[in-house]
Order: structure tokens, then sequence, then C-alpha cells
């Protein structure tokens, strides 16, 4: 049975899930070394800038979610925002996403936030089934992205 914990309680496991990030969302860090995101992600769980939440499994990591500070460059007038969504194959079909999500969601209204942000250029769809709604269509790293907000 997994269960969901704060990655500044595990940072053994950070540099793990900063290059499974690296590499999911390569055409995000295609200009960033995977060194130079281990070190940012690592200092954001410090900060408080990529607070990231993750599932673990007897000790494995199968996925996590963070709340960030910024998430798109183009628009700093936003955020915080939800990012980083990662489950991997293997736990995937398990509802870990959802539970990630729901988790950072319930964090961030209990700081007093109003509202996320994120952005997606394949699973708007699934966002929308969980109450985001779309802002705008935008085109970054070459692919159309959807922008989308959830009042919390």
């Amino acid at each position: 049975m997994h269960s969901l914990h704060w990655l500044e309680q595990h940072m053994h496991h950070c540099a793990d899930m900063a290059q499974r990030l690296h590499q999911q969302f390569s055409y995000e860090y295609a200009t960033q070394p995977l060194a130079d995101w281990q070190a940012e992600f690592a200092e954001g769980q410090r900060n408080g800038d990529w607070k990231c939440l993750v599932a673990l499994e007897q000790g494995r990591l199968l996925g996590g979610a963070c709340l960030a500070a910024a998430d798109l460059p183009e628009r700093p007038d936003l955020g915080p925002w939800l990012a980083c969504v990662l489950v991997e194959p293997e736990a995937r079909g398990r509802g870990l996403a959802a539970q990630l999500i729901e988790a950072i969601c319930a964090h961030a209204s209990s700081l007093g936030i109003p509202r996320l942000y994120l952005h997606t250029h394949d699973q708007s769809a699934y966002y929308a089934k969980r109450g985001w709604h779309v802002l705008e269509r935008f085109e970054a790293w070459d692919k159309q992205q959807w922008l989308m907000a959830r009042d919390l």
C-alpha cells in the first residue's frame, strides 16, 4: 500500500524524482542540464519554490506532484501552480495522480491560496474532469498547451 509524503522529509529520493521529471518533461528542460535541474529542485524543497509531495510504497518512489511558486516563465503574473505531476508507468491505474493532485490542492487551500494554475499539452480532459477549467491556449516548447485553473 502506498502513502503520500513531503519530499523534504525523504530527500534521498530528490535527485531521482528530479531526474524522472527531467526525462518525462524533456521538452521543458531541453536547455537545462540535469545536474542544474536537480540542484534547483532540491533547493526548491528547502525554500518552497517546488514543494513536492511523493507517493512511496515500501520505500519505492511511485510518483509525485508539486506546488510550485512559478512554472511558466512567460506568465510570471500567475501562480502558484500545480506542477510536475508524474506517476511511474507500473503504478498507473491506481488513482495515484488524482490523490496527489487533490492533496496538493488541499494543502494550497489550507495555506489560504484561492486558485491554482497548471499547464498541459496532453491532459486537459483529465484535469477538466477534476474541476480545472481552461483559461487559454498557447504555444510553448513547440507544443500547443492549455493554461488551466482551479478555484480552491
